[in-house]
C-alpha cells in the first residue's frame, strides 16, 4: 500500500521518488526525502569544529571529521526518525500530516522497522569510529536522552526543549573531536544551539496544533498559543547571544560578530515573520529556512580559521 500523494512535508522531485515502492517506504521511514532534518543535526557538529579552530585555523584532520559528521548525521537522523515512528505509530495514525507515514499506513511492519533501525545504527557506528575516542564517548552519552525523547510530548509541554538537548549535541561532539576536550566556548555554543532548536521546532509544531490538541500531544506551540512569535523571538535572541559569547571566549575577531549580526537580520528575522496561523504550510517553509540560519552561523565561525589558513598563501 502506498500513499495516494507525497507526504506533505517531503521535498518535491526528490531522488527517493525513483525508488521501488518497497524501498521508498524505508527511505520515507528514515525521512531521506526530507533532508532538512539531517542538515539541522549536522550543522552544530560543523559549528563545533569551527569554534575550536578560531585561534589556529583548520587542520587537515578536520576535513575527515566533517565528512564523518556528514554521513553520521544522515544515518543517525534516519535511525532516530525510525525509532520515533515506532514509538509514535498510534499518534501518527490520528494526525492528518503523519498518517501516511510508512508505519501507520501499513507499508512497513514494526519488525521491519526495528531491523531497519538496527541496520542504520550499525552503519552509523562506522562514522562514529572515525572520531577520536573522547568524542566517541561524548556522542554515546547522548543515546539515553535520544531514547527518551519520543515520550516527552506525552508528559511535558516542553518536548522542544528536550529536542534542543539532543539535537544540539553535535556541537559538543564536534568540539570534543577537534580539541579532545569540552572547552568553554564549546559549551556556550551548545547552549546557543539549544535555544535555536527550541525556536525552530516551535515553528515546526505550529503545523499540528489542532491535531495535537485532539490527540493530547503537548508542544510549545500549543503552550505559547497566540504568543508563540514573542517566545520564539526570545529563543532566537538567546541563541544569537550565546553564539556570540562562544565566539568571544574563543577570541574571534570583529568580522565574526558582524557575520552573526547578519544572520540575525537577514536570516532569522524573515524566518520568524514567515509563519501565518491560518496557513500551516508557511510554518513548514519557515522551519526549513533554519538550514540557512545554521549554515550562516557555520560560515560566521569559520571566517577566521579560513583566513588563518589562506593568509600565508596570499602573503598576508
Amino acid at each position: 500500500m502506498t500513499p495516494d500523494k507525497p507526504l506533505a512535508d517531503a521535498e518535491p522531485r526528490h531522488w527517493t521518488a525513483a525508488l521501488p515502492d518497497r524501498l521508498l517506504a524505508f527511505a520515507q521511514l528514515s525521512r531521506f526525502d526530507r533532508p532538512i532534518g539531517w542538515r539541522l543535526l549536522l550543522l552544530p557538529c560543523w559549528m563545533g569544529i569551527a569554534i575550536v579552530r578560531i585561534q589556529d585555523g583548520f587542520w587537515p584532520d578536520d576535513a575527515i571529521r566533517a565528512i564523518a559528521f556528514f554521513f553520521g548525521a544522515i544515518l543517525m537522523r534516519g535511525a532516530g526518525c525510525t525509532y520515533n515512528d515506532i514509538v509514535d505509530v498510534g499518534i501518527d495514525a490520528k494526525v492528518e500530516r503523519t498518517r501516511g507515514r510508512p508505519l501507520p499506513s501499513g507499508r512497513v511492519t514494526r519488525l521491519q522497522a526495528w531491523l531497519w533501525l538496527a541496520a542504520q545504527c550499525a552503519l552509523g557506528l562506522v562514522a562514529l569510529l572515525m572520531l577520536p575516542r573522547f568524542a566517541q564517548l561524548v556522542a554515546v552519552a547522548s543515546l539515553p536522552l535520544v531514547a527518551v525523547y519520543p515520550f516527552m510530548k506525552r508528559v511535558t509541554w516542553w518536548p522542544q526543549a528536550w529536542l534542543g538537548i539532543v539535537f544540539s549535541w553535535g556541537a559538543l561532539v564536534g568540539g570534543a573531536a577537534t580539541s579532545n576536550s569540552l572547552m568553554p566556548e564549546t559549551m556556550l555554543l551548545y547552549v546557543g544551539c539549544f535555544f535555536w532548536v527550541i525556536a525552530y521546532d516551535t515553528i515546526y509544531a505550529l503545523q499540528d496544533k489542532e491535531d495535537d490538541a485532539l490527540v493530547g500531544v503537548r508542544s510549545t506551540a500549543r503552550l505559547f498559543a497566540e504568543r508563540w512569535r514573542e517566545w520564539t523571538l526570545g529563543f532566537y535572541a538567546a541563541a544569537l547571544f550565546f553564539w556570540a559569547a562562544a565566539a568571544y571566549v574563543a577570541g574571534a575577531p570583529w568580522a565574526t560578530f558582524a557575520a552573526l549580526a547578519v544572520v540575525g537580520v537577514v536570516l532569522i528575522w524573515p524566518a520568524l515573520q514567515g509563519p501565518q496561523d491560518a496557513k500551516p504550510e508557511t510554518a513548514l517553509a519557515a522551519f526549513k529556512a533554519n538550514a540557512l540560519v545554521g549554515m550562516g552561523v557555520v560560515i560566521a565561525l569559520a571566517l577566521e580559521p579560513l583566513w588563518l589558513n589562506l593568509r600565508p598563501m596570499i602573503g598576508g
